[in-house]
């Protein structure tokens, strides 16, 4: 089927967080998360090679709107349902929909670390995939230096199913491996890893 054709919710809520497609607008508060978190990020994330200007976010918000229509890229953006605040984002990228694999990933803004709501938001996001998108397998890939991103993996339920060993370089440009953890939709629509 063409994922230009397949309608599901644009928004969707989890015990403490609501969570969207971005919006025009939103680039103010995805700069400020990111300007709070700058030094973490850019350890990580190879989009954090610069600080970004608030124009230059809100452009990039734009850009991940639009690819949300086009079934593109699917980003989603985290706030706090108590407070309105923009806390981070997560959602599914290198969408291979025929299979019905995604991979999701995320950054959480500084102040919000340490609460469990990536884990949350993972959770949620999962669960949304699996109702909406026809998802078969989900998969996280992170540093194996990035523990609290491992720590997410895990406590979302993800099972660790290989090393790539040198395979794509970091932020810096040095070489590193990438671990890959997996959740597979096995029969009668539960998830887990079976193998």
């Amino acid at each position: 089927m063409n994922p230009l054709l397949i309608d599901f919710p644009n928004a969707f809520e989890t015990e403490r967080l609501l969570i969207r497609s971005p919006l025009s607008g939103d680039g103010l508060m995805v700069n400020e998360a990111i300007v709070e978190s700058y030094e973490e990020l850019r350890q990580w994330m190879p989009w954090a090679h610069t600080l970004p200007s608030v124009s230059d976010s809100e452009s990039n918000v734009r850009q991940a709107s639009a690819e949300f229509l086009l079934r593109k890229n699917l980003r989603l953006h985290l706030f706090l349902k108590s407070s309105g605040q923009f806390v981070g984002s997560s959602g599914l990228h290198n969408l291979n929909w025929e299979a019905g694999c995604f991979e999701i990933g995320y950054w959480l803004r500084t102040s919000a670390v340490g609460q469990g709501l990536m884990t949350e938001a993972v959770q949620g996001i999962v669960d949304w995939a699996a109702h909406h998108l026809d998802a078969k397998r989900l998969e996280i890939r992170c540093d194996p230096r990035n523990h609290r991103s491992q720590h997410v993996a895990e406590q979302a339920g993800f099972h660790r199913e290989a090393v790539l060993h040198q395979n794509t370089r970091d932020p810096q440009g040095l070489l590193r491996d990438t671990l890959i953890y997996v959740m597979l939709r096995l029969p009668k629509g539960t998830w887990g890893y079976p193998y």
